[in-house]
């Protein structure tokens, strides 16, 4: 498959887009700074060159692939402009731009506390701009997933995770997980449709995927 990775340079992205290439896929990462070409390359991915704020549509980027993934995210020293502009614009601008060239799978990295914003003091902000382009995404019609993570670490994966519908849990998971996660869900026909939290646990992927 060619699969778009938006904000291909975070850190759970450039792990998806290692794992994707790994396994034979076009691996794309959209990103903003020419500087990080090289990192794509160095996992196997291909970097496309683009501003998901300043862009008024998506569609020359996405053109060609099968798959999309958002993983883009203002980053935490970020106002609350950006947050909208990025969480959520880059989140309906990639949604936009899949259904005008019929690429029905769309993958969402989300956030844990997303279904009540409200009750998220000084990660408000944030938390409305992600629960408002996961809504956005669920009302496209597309084929879509969205996953919120718990709070990301860099120790290694396990391979060994708890997924569960049922929504406001807190709890930890590597970044390599989560990136694996994201991985198999596309390939995962069962995932279609479902939001889903994701921490670490004791069930392989594979297993935990089966919703």
């Amino acid at each position: 498959m060619d699969i778009l990775v938006a904000g291909g340079h975070g850190k759970v992205a450039r792990r998806l887009l290692a794992l994707l290439a790994g396994q034979g896929h076009t691996a794309r990462g959209l990103i903003r700074n020419p500087d990080q070409a090289d990192d794509l390359r160095a996992v196997g991915a291909v970097p496309v060159l683009g501003d998901m704020e300043a862009a008024p549509s998506l569609e020359p980027f996405v053109a060609g692939a099968d798959a999309v993934v958002f993983a883009a995210g203002a980053g935490p020293g970020s106002g609350p402009a950006r947050k909208r502009t990025v969480d959520l614009g880059g989140a309906v601008k990639l949604a936009d731009a899949a259904k005008a060239l019929s690429v029905r799978r769309y993958v969402m990295v989300s956030s844990i506390g997303a279904e009540n914003p409200a009750g998220g003091g000084a990660m408000q902000p944030y938390l409305e701009a992600k629960a408002e382009a996961d809504a956005y995404v669920v009302a496209s019609g597309l084929d879509y997933t969205i996953v919120r993570p718990g709070s990301l670490t860099d120790d290694p994966g396990t391979g060994l995770v708890t997924v569960t519908r049922t929504l406001g849990n807190r709890g930890r998971v590597p970044r390599d997980d989560v990136a694996a996660v994201l991985a198999a869900c596309l390939s995962t026909p069962a995932t279609i449709g479902v939001t889903f939290e994701l921490f670490a646990g004791e069930t392989p992927i594979s297993a935990a995927l089966r919703l």
